[in-house]
């Protein structure tokens, strides 16, 4: 279906076997603006991915139909680590930014999404990168960086 689809926008369309897709992502990442998966190999891909940013953590997400939308960070639940205070809340936040975004919300997404790099960029980690800083800390400081 995604051939047929394709072939009414001027598009470059590829076909890739997932393996292939893992090694060609992991080496050159950029050259792919969007891939269209079934679930089982858009999850494979997303892990293999987030491994490529850095963690699992600062992924977002989102599932578009026709008339509905979901958002969510890449990560799910992590029931392993509830409540301890130690989950990074950044690909929830930049799950909220692609939201907006999807709603037409340009300038909010952009905020949220500066707001997230300068954190980082001032050395504000949690523990999925190396750092001590708790899911708390974290939202407290991207909050700053939005004011």
């Amino acid at each position: 279906m995604a051939k047929e689809v394709a072939a009414g926008f001027d598009v470059d369309y590829s076909l890739e076997i997932v393996d292939a897709l893992c090694t060609k992502l992991i080496l050159n990442p950029s050259t792919f603006d969007v891939i269209v998966a079934p679930n089982l190999y858009g999850d494979i891909l997303a892990y293999v991915l987030a491994g490529v940013a850095g963690s699992l953590g600062l992924c977002a997400s989102a599932n578009l139909g026709k008339s509905h939308a979901l958002f969510e960070p890449v990560h799910g639940s992590a029931p392993d680590i509830a409540g301890r205070g130690i989950a990074n809340p950044i690909g929830a936040m930049l799950s909220a930014a692609m939201m907006l975004e999807h709603l037409g919300q340009r300038e909010q997404t952009m905020a949220i999404q500066r707001a997230v790099g300068k954190v980082l960029a001032g050395n504000i980690f949690p523990p999925d990168l190396g750092g001590h800083a708790s899911t708390k800390a974290i939202t407290q400081a991207v909050i700053e960086a939005l004011a």
